[in-house]
């Protein structure tokens, strides 16, 4: 069974810096992309940025030029660093992972979710 452990969420004041990482454990046969979701009280969650198996990413327009999401394959991680932050990106941050199993089902996980709280 795949698990996702996130880390590195926190308060930083505007114009600040983070890093998040999210950790995978367990077998996988192969995986698809991983990445990062994110949601705010009131608002539906929405993709933050996604990196594929083969390196290709696409990230929300408002992230864009301020996160870069990044993989380690041999430590199974993936990071999102945010520089630039803004009061708006406060929100819970998802880790997720879309992987096939070896019996070739397609199946998403999601990590718990680091919280980011960014003041003015």
């Amino acid at each position: 069974q795949v698990q996702l452990v996130e880390s590195g969420g926190g308060l930083v004041q505007a114009g600040g810096s983070l890093r998040l990482s999210c950790a995978k454990s367990g077998s996988i046969f192969s995986i698809n992309a991983m990445g990062w979701y994110r949601q705010a009280p009131g608002n539906q969650r929405e993709l933050v940025a996604r990196i594929t198996s083969g390196g290709s990413t696409n990230d929300l327009d408002s992230v864009k030029g301020r996160f870069t999401i990044s993989r380690d394959n041999a430590k199974n991680t993936v990071y999102l660093q945010m520089n630039s932050l803004e009061p708006e990106d406060t929100a819970v941050y998802y880790c997720f992972i879309q992987y096939s199993d070896y019996e070739g089902k397609f199946i998403s996980s999601w990590g718990q979710g680091t919280q980011v709280t960014v003041s003015a």
